[in-house]
């Protein structure tokens, strides 16, 4: 069961993160933490011996404003949802969200944070929470603008372990779901290996879940492309897959197919590492 869930509270956006986390809340009957950071300033390469102290204090009150601000905005969205939710703002540099969120999530059951965007202040906290939290993570599009749908979920389906670990983390929500798709790109590795009678729609149907499974030819498609088609093509509105990738010496080094749905994602996933 999914009963306790963690957001970060993006300081950049207009609220649609903290919005969604609330709809998911209020699906799962869940209680929800929304976390917003008061980021340390970042000081400019001076041009003179000292930077001046008003540029700190000028960032460090834009910093507390804009947190200030996101919780906010979480605060009239958990209560027009109706569900019981709580309020943290925290001190951390740009470089440390990721590593405090990241510990905060390992006591929760589900973290959701927004998709990663290079250049932004928050653009590391979704990978490092997907590789240290140990916890299943909803992914939120910066295009998301609706709440947590469910009617359709798409679940990404190669053998591995990350994807195993993707789905049994899942079954919470997929239990909920009105449809439920299992789609396998055929020319991956391992395919050959699926055995009669111990799929992974048998499992979930075991669990109660009406499943399709769709084979789809990769051919000279990349696989990510090819997911994200299939899922605009089938009205997918959430998609499960695992998150595979590893953290070496703190820098991450996402797999192929992950980075291109870091990039390119158009609905919520949930991914597990």
């Amino acid at each position: 069961m999914i009963k306790d869930v963690i957001v970060n509270l993006s300081v950049t956006e207009n609220g649609s993160v903290g919005n969604y986390a609330a709809s998911v809340a209020a699906a799962l009957q869940a209680h929800l933490t929304g976390v917003a950071f008061i980021y340390d300033p970042v000081v400019p390469p001076s041009v003179g011996r000292y930077n001046p102290a008003e540029v700190i204090e000028t960032q460090r009150a834009d910093n507390q404003a804009a947190a200030e601000s996101a919780i906010k905005s979480f605060t009239v969205a958990s209560s027009r949802a109706g569900i019981s939710a709580e309020q943290l703002m925290l001190s951390a540099s740009l470089n440390g969200a990721g590593d405090r969120f990241a510990r905060m999530a390992r006591r929760f059951d589900l973290a959701i944070v927004g998709q990663p965007e290079i250049g932004r202040m928050e653009w590391n906290i979704g990978e490092t929470t997907l590789f240290e939290s140990g916890r299943p993570t909803i992914m939120v599009p910066y295009i998301q603008k609706g709440p947590f749908k469910i009617d359709n979920v798409m679940i990404c389906w190669d053998g591995s372990r990350a994807a195993a670990r993707a789905v049994a983390d899942a079954i919470p929500i997929l239990g909920k779901s009105a449809r439920v798709e299992i789609v396998i790109i055929t020319n991956e590795p391992g395919k050959q290996y699926d055995i009669e009678g111990a799929d992974i729609g048998q499992h979930l149907a075991r669990h109660g879940l009406s499943v399709n499974v769709h084979r789809l030819p990769g051919g000279d498609i990349d696989v990510a492309d090819a997911l994200l088609s299939y899922a605009a093509d089938s009205s997918a509105d959430f998609m499960v897959m695992g998150g595979y990738g590893h953290s070496r010496l703190r820098k991450f080094i996402l797999g192929g197919v992950i980075r291109s749905i870091f990039q390119s994602m158009t609905v919520p996933v949930l991914l597990s590492h």
